[in-house]
């Protein structure tokens, strides 16, 4: 086994226990833990208040116990935030925040107050007019409240300088992510889905200090170990804003003769898209990520005249040279069930290949989902076999 190997290994066996990874870190610590949610949450603040901030996942767990506090036709990475409320599964949290997402997300955390009512629970509600003159003010005030919110919680002063540190570090770890998604994007690195995963999910929930000296290690070791690109049709993956995929889908959709070569997952690219300016004033610099990052990577919650997820997916297809797009849409994610309409039609106008696979907390088909897999794959290159006759 090589390092590169080993280094992810370490990283999945956090991103796989992320409950007794934080309760590790507050022990050896002696400090606090902060769960957030998705997807717009600036973590900077809780850590340059001293305190872990902890991307909460979706459990791979069973639901049973959270069915009585939340609607079935709710998400399931919703309805798991729920039920790991009641079956104990937050109890390592000193604290919940969010920033407003979806319907779903604010029903989960109404649910969550009622199974925890001395876990302190946060909302902030950020502007989703992305174009109004009035938004970046509203926003700037509200990330001050989380600002004081936290610092009373966490009993310290944020100070600019400890908010400026936080901010380097977690743009130094998203470079470092990045750029091991443009060694894959351009063929120069093999790694399956399933592992970039892993990168993104880790850095959700390890310190960040510690996270970005695993990747700093794996950027210098990935290209001399170099492992070849796998030849298989060139696949782009789309959605799941909130929530990881199954690894156990990614690596089935893999092995029908796909290679994953780029994504706009939350748990991938999404998260890592876009740094914190370094202004004068640190809140106007994570002011101004907030609206940059729908910029960079469009999102159906948030509403912007001058971008759309469409025109981001073709030209992200044209880029990463995808030869198709496979739609990744969680049960009931309304957000992206009424977006995709408009996602569809812009691929079938580029006639770029899609494929829609809508996935579940339980009960997800494989074999199902593996004949539709290979029916795709088989068409594209079919489809890639005939061009050269037709030019």
């Amino acid at each position: 086994m090589g390092r590169v190997d080993t280094i992810i290994g370490e990283l999945g066996r956090i991103a796989e226990d992320p409950v007794g990874y934080v309760a590790g870190w507050k022990e050896r610590h002696g400090r606090k833990a902060i769960g957030v949610l998705p997807m717009n949450f600036p973590v900077e603040l809780v850590h340059a208040a001293g305190a872990l901030p902890v991307v909460v996942q979706e459990s791979r767990v069973p639901i049973t116990l959270g069915r009585s506090l939340i609607f079935e036709y709710y998400c399931g990475y919703t309805r798991s935030l729920v039920d790991q409320a009641v079956t104990s599964q937050l109890d390592m949290l000193d604290g919940m925040f969010i920033v407003d997402h979806c319907v779903a997300l604010l029903g989960a955390m109404d649910a969550i107050r009622y199974a925890l009512p001395d876990m302190p629970v946060y909302l902030a509600q950020f502007t989703a007019s992305m174009d109004e003159p009035w938004s970046p003010p509203q926003v700037r005030d509200e990330i001050a409240l989380l600002q004081a919110r936290l610092a009373a919680l966490c009993g310290v002063t944020i100070t600019d300088q400890a908010l400026r540190r936080s901010i380097a570090l977690f743009n130094h770890d998203r470079a470092l992510l990045r750029r091991v998604y443009e060694l894959r994007r351009t063929g120069r690195i093999a790694l399956r889905a399933a592992e970039m995963q892993v990168l993104v999910q880790s850095a959700m929930v390890m310190d960040i200090e510690d996270h970005a000296a695993a990747m700093t290690e794996l950027v210098e070791v990935i290209d001399i170990e170099r492992r070849p690109a796998a030849d298989g049709v060139r696949l782009h993956f789309s959605g799941h804003f909130c929530h990881a995929p199954q690894p156990e889908l990614l690596d089935l959709i893999e092995s029908c003769g796909a290679t994953v070569v780029d994504d706009d997952l939350y748990t991938g690219y999404r998260y890592i898209s876009t740094d914190v300016p370094d202004l004068a004033d640190p809140l106007d610099g994570l002011t101004t990520w907030y609206f940059d990052r729908n910029n960079n990577v469009p999102c159906s919650t948030r509403a912007q005249k001058t971008v759309d997820w469409e025109s981001y997916l073709v030209a992200a297809v044209a880029a990463d040279r995808s030869e198709g797009v496979v739609t990744l849409m969680p049960k009931f994610c309304e957000p992206h069930m009424l977006y995709f309409p408009e996602l569809r039609k812009a691929l079938l106008d580029r006639g770029i290949p899609h494929l829609l696979l809508e996935t579940e907390h339980e009960g997800l088909a494989l074999e199902t989902v593996r004949v539709r897999v290979e029916a795709f794959v088989e068409t594209i290159k079919r489809r890639a076999a005939v061009a050269p006759e037709l030019a």
